[in-house]
């Protein structure tokens, strides 16, 4: 074979047209604002920034002014000077999926943190999934065993229902849900530990989930640590994960831990790039993006798999008005209130049954047993009106029966409503034993309830 024959071979092999690599540089850092020019790209498209440092810091486009893009790094953003290259990253989107998953703990990025090698996945699946019409999923009308006595009888929990944890720092939030992550029913649990202190997520994993809850969860953790992006998109990774298994017909439980510092992270980073504060701090894009997250959850075709949700709501200074809490209760199915009163006392899980509520109870429960729930909680708020005058002992027994028998029986009600973190109550052991607290209430002696609204 000649020259000319060869060289027209070897023609065949290139292609017809090679694209150019666009790259941009780095003009300007503000905090954890990053502005580059010259590189094209679309928001919530990633990058790598080659600086001086020994790794390139992988960045994000959270937005732009004219020709400038506005980037947010995902990493230390040690190295970086002016001029610095932008070169964008044509496989970001995708994410590793699969029940090889199950056991691991990964970061926001998708990427081991638990030295077990890589992931292995079945599949990669685009970062931002298909919406549901609310139309076409399946209405919540079963319940699901949770494994907490309280909860299962006073708040009974729906499948594919969507609950907020409303407490502030330190009145047992992440017990709470440990004790959820080993006892309930659901085929898989998908934790997302999102703007907590590194401390916690190594505790969390190994006192609280531990090796038998580990087996069958994925963990998300974005410490406080990590950059608002990082942390952002954690919550987002969580809840697609949970998306992903809901898809392969598995009732999948999904806790986040917490909502408050999703909306901390994207307050960050909204306000960097020049979005006004609107309420107390808080620009208008925060409470754009909660409802986008929380409504992802929840059942999904008929006869397909759903996810129930539980998201703690941080309640700084116990103030149930916060605007990240006060917004969370209006797009949630219900709240579970953890009161700072009932923890001091050593009654745990501090659930304050009074203020809680679950929108899907009467859609869900017998009649027997929602009759039941409504006693517990008049007679338990008869005992709260009179607390201060029975502990002064100014009120005089056989003034008022319903009183009386609120004093009668507030030891046993209490008792029902404790439990330790290895007791585990099933829901029909639950509902037996709330039928059993209330079996000698009179009738007559506590009011009819009032007709509770399904749609509240």
């Amino acid at each position: 074979m000649n020259l000319p024959e060869r060289l027209k071979q070897y023609q065949a092999l290139i292609p017809d047209e090679i694209a150019p690599e666009v790259t941009g540089r780095l003009t300007r850092m503000v905090g954890l604002t990053l502005e580059a020019v010259g590189c094209p790209m679309v928001v919530g498209e990633r990058c790598l920034i080659v600086g001086s440092g020994l790794h390139p810091v992988e960045a994000e486009v959270v937005g732009f002014d004219g020709d400038r893009m506005f980037l947010m790094p995902l990493t230390a953003i040690d190295g970086l000077k002016p001029g610095a290259r932008v070169i964008p990253i044509e496989s970001a989107g995708q994410i590793p999926v699969g029940f090889n998953l199950l056991g691991r703990v990964i970061n926001g990025a998708a990427e081991p943190l638990d030295n077990l090698g890589p992931l292995e996945p079945n599949a990669h699946i685009p970062y931002n999934g298909k919406t549901i019409n609310p139309l076409d999923r399946a209405p919540i009308r079963e319940s699901m065993d949770v494994g907490i006595r309280a909860i299962n009888s006073m708040l009974s929990v729906g499948t594919g229902q969507r609950l907020g944890l409303f407490a502030g720092s330190g009145v047992g939030k992440s017990m709470l849900l440990g004790m959820m992550t080993k006892f309930t029913s659901a085929d898989i649990t998908i934790v997302g530990l999102i703007g907590e202190r590194g401390r916690e997520v190594k505790e969390f994993i190994e006192d609280i989930l531990g090796p038998e809850g580990l087996a069958r969860s994925v963990v998300i953790a974005a410490p406080a640590d990590d950059s608002p992006l990082m942390r952002l998109r954690a919550a987002m990774l969580t809840t697609r994960v949970a998306e992903y298994f809901r898809d392969q017909g598995k009732n999948v439980l999904l806790l986040m831990d917490s909502l408050t510092r999703y909306a901390q992270a994207q307050r960050e980073i909204a306000l960097a790039v020049g979005e006004p504060p609107a309420t107390k701090g808080y620009p208008p894009s925060v409470f754009a993006k909660l409802p986008q997250l929380v409504e992802r959850a929840g059942n999904g075709l008929p006869g397909g798999g759903s996810i129930t949700a539980f998201y703690t709501v941080l309640t700084e200074g116990d103030d149930q008005q916060d605007p990240i809490a006060d917004a969370s209760r209006a797009i949630l199915d219900g709240h579970i209130v953890l009161s700072r009163r009932l923890a001091e006392e050593g009654h745990y899980p501090a659930i304050d049954v009074e203020a809680s509520i679950s929108r899907v109870m009467p859609h869900i429960v017998s009649p027997d047993h929602m009759k039941s729930a409504q006693k517990f909680k008049q007679v338990y708020a008869r005992y709260q009106q009179a607390r201060d005058l029975i502990s002064v002992g100014a009120y005089v027994p056989g003034s008022d029966p319903e009183t009386d028998f609120a004093i009668e029986r507030i030891e046993s009600m209490k008792q029902f409503l404790q439990q330790s973190l290895q007791d585990k109550s099933t829901y029909s052991e639950s509902v037996e034993q709330l039928s059993q607290v209330m079996s000698n209430v009179p009738a007559g002696e506590v009011p009819p309830a009032p007709a509770e609204t399904p749609l509240q």
